[in-house]
């Protein structure tokens, strides 16, 4: 029998400064197989031997601000970037950058930098391309088992699941791309919808290969009668209202189950949205931060960091599992002579912790305050962060000093909230302070982690969990305290007053959702063979629902609605709602009446939601943008086989590009959303799931 859940160990046999990627350059050439390569030792890998980089703003493109809207022109391309220390290869990646300047090509990406009330405007192209126009295969091995783009089946059976007689190996072919404003709320046809995605303008596209998705060309339509632009082979023109909370967001690929792919290549960056009511004034928080035109050298004290974990081979590629076997030991059968997709793993934890593209970085610090806005994005891991004075101290660690957090995805908290440690998910953000003030000149602190090698299921590292390995993956960044070269005139956290939150009204329905896993039907022992939502029927059990069942979330246009999502799942799933900021109402364990409100830190407007096993937890949202959208869970292997759902805002369609695929994969249809008026609780779901539940942000505490 399979083991469920086997520890994946991806070993599988003076002040902060702008960091310009001088050590890029363009890769032409295709790569050849894995066959034969060697997976890197992550211990041979030396720490703390590079600076941080500090992603440089994107540049606009040479239309710059005009008609009032910021304009820019941004492609995904494949390049080499030194991710690993000097002596060791550099690494072929992919990555975002200004169409127009080759050296803004960086992974993770230039930060956008956006205004409360300035629209921008991108154009997103898939530059997947060699030098002679040709596509690139993907870097990675892409499952064509799976509910995917599936550019092979043309128009008829493009994101849809092919079905094969025998076990094929990797799609090499062109390779999709959509990107996503996470956090954003914008119309549908600017949200990088998973069915929306376009292949490269590429000279040898095969016959018969369908060149974009389902919805590409419904959005284009209305892209071009919303603000009439244009969108040519191999693009898409998307614009953001920027009308929301002063945030920190972030942008991806989204293409249909390739995500996890496309972002472990290094589709990502930040971007970060200031101004209006909800945002402080300058001089108040620590900065400055990057700024177009900014000299060599300069000294910043706001720093995002996207915190991401990679595995290698020697020749320093990426790597990433080729096979099933790697996550459970199961070497098959496959297809014909089972229902288990081959190549996907259900998760996957990299031995190596990468910050803002450099394996295990240094960050000289200056004794004052700073404020880092930090991204968990990873694939799968849950990050629990802490600053020690030791990086390999027994864990759980004692912190050296606290962490101040200010804000979640949606812009401010109520308050700040000190914490020792900072548990975040995949696609969570925090806006954190750290204070140096009081840390003497030449100290060393490590950002360390203590989340474990394994899907997270809750608990207290240490003990209901063994914490990340701390040579390894139990480490992050380095930094180094010097003397401070100017006064730091930010306001301390402990008095900070934070812009204060507009509550969301009165509660119009209730809708009770599940999060699901299914074993192998054919080998009932094996298994997850794919993660799905759904919904809870009325004796609260799940009834299970996949990527094209009908639409069953269908809030009305300006409703204020609650989610119960019912995790009937033996892990934490972070669960994230498109083109929504919602508030966490509270969590209850199966079986139990009593709540737990949300954490401190959890109390301001987010976008991803840690959903606990054997617990029920509430949000509340108002959905005011119509359209078509979806949620699902952002630990990416999870979402790329079933565990995302559409859901629609405002009337339904009467016609859609393609015809619905039938009922439910269980046949029972969805009960009618309760009203607002049944805010007691429904009856319990099944007993048995684990019920790892603990405090959110301090596990132990």
């Amino acid at each position: 029998m399979a083991t469920r859940r086997r520890v994946i160990q991806a070993a599988v046999t003076g002040g902060a400064f702008v960091l310009l990627p001088s050590g890029i350059e363009f890769v032409p050439a295709r790569l050849s197989s894995p066959a034969g390569r060697t997976a890197l030792d992550p211990e041979r890998i030396g720490k703390y031997r590079t600076r941080l980089v500090v992603p440089p703003v994107m540049p606009r493109s040479d239309r710059g601000s005009e008609g009032g809207i910021d304009h820019y022109s941004i492609g995904a391309r494949q390049f080499r970037q030194q991710m690993l220390p000097p002596g060791l290869p550099a690494t072929t990646v992919w990555g975002y950058g200004s169409t127009g300047q080759a050296g803004t090509f960086h992974s993770p990406s230039f930060t956008l930098e956006a205004r409360v009330g300035t629209p921008v405007r991108v154009r997103w192209k898939n530059e997947l391309l060699d030098r002679s126009g040709h596509h690139l295969p993907h870097l990675l091995p892409v499952d064509p088992t799976l509910h995917w783009a599936n550019p092979p089946g043309g128009t008829g059976e493009r994101d849809g699941h092919p079905m094969f007689r025998s076990t094929p190996g990797p799609y090499t072919g062109p390779v999709p791309i959509a990107t996503h404003l996470h956090g954003g709320q914008n119309t549908e046809e600017s949200d990088g919808y998973p069915e929306a995605w376009y292949l490269p303008e590429a000279v040898d596209i095969p016959a018969g290969y369908a060149r974009v998705g389902t919805y590409y060309d419904v959005y284009k339509h209305k892209a071009a009668a919303a603000y009439g632009v244009t969108w040519n082979p191999g693009e898409a023109v998307f614009q953001y209202a920027n009308d929301e909370r002063a945030a920190t967001l972030w942008f991806h690929d989204h293409a249909l189950g390739v995500t996890r792919l496309n972002v472990y290549a290094g589709l990502a960056g930040f971007y970060l949205l200031r101004g209006g009511p909800a945002d402080l004034p300058d001089g108040v928080l620590p900065g400055p931060a990057p700024r177009p035109g900014d000299p060599p050298g300069r000294s910043y004290y706001e720093i995002p960091l996207v915190i991401q974990d990679r595995s290698f081979y020697e020749d320093g590629s990426l790597l990433y599992p080729a096979g099933r076997a790697v996550f459970d030991g199961f070497k098959g059968p496959y297809v014909p002579g089972s229902d288990v997709p081959p190549i996907w793993n259900p998760e996957f934890f990299g031995d190596t912790m990468v910050v803002n593209g450099r394996t295990w970085p240094v960050l000289d610090v200056e004794r004052r305050r700073y404020r880092l806005r930090v991204l968990n994005g990873c694939n799968a891991r849950f990050l629990i962060l802490k600053v020690v004075a030791h990086p390999a101290a027994h864990r759980p660690a004692d912190p050296a000093v606290a962490l101040w957090q200010l804000g979640s995805e949606g812009g401010f908290l109520p308050a700040p909230v000190q914490l020792e440690q900072l548990l975040i998910a995949p696609a969570e953000r925090a806006d954190v302070i750290i204070d140096f003030t009081s840390v003497p000149a030449g100290t060393a602190l490590y950002l360390i982690n203590e989340g474990p090698d394994s899907a997270f299921k809750g608990g207290r590292a240490g003990t209901d969990f063994v914490p990340a390995n701390p040579s390894t993956t139990g480490q992050v960044l380095k930094f180094v305290v010097q003397s401070h070269t100017s006064p730091d005139t930010s306001v301390p956290p402990s008095q900070l007053t934070l812009p204060p939150l507009v509550p969301l009204g009165t509660v119009d329905c209730i809708r009770r959702v599940s999060l699901n896993e299914q074993n192998s039907t054919v080998l009932p022992h094996v298994g997850p063979r794919e993660a799905l939502l759904g919904t809870v029927d009325g004796h609260g059990k799940p009834v299970l629902m996949r990527w094209d069942d009908p639409v069953t979330e269908n809030p009305a246009l300006g409703a204020t609605e609650v989610w119960e999502i019912h995790n009937f799942t033996a892990d934490a799933h972070p669960i994230h709602v498109h083109e929504v900021q919602f508030q966490v109402v509270d969590r209850r364990k199966f079986g139990q009446k009593a709540t737990l409100p949300p954490e401190p830190s959890e109390r301001g407007f987010k976008d991803t939601v840690i959903a606990y096993p054997g617990t029920v937890t509430r949000l509340k949202a108002t959905f005011d943008r119509a359209g078509l959208f979806v949620w699902h869970c952002h630990m990416l292997e999870h979402e790329d086989n079933e565990m995302m759902r559409p859901y629609r805002v405002g009337p339904t369609q009467t016609t859609a590009p393609k015809n619905p695929q039938g009922l439910s994969s269980t046949g029972v249809p969805d009960p009618a959303p309760s009203p607002a008026s049944s805010m007691d609780m429904q009856p319990d779901p099944p007993h048995g799931a684990a019920a790892g539940f603990s405090a959110r942000r301090n596990p132990g505490h």
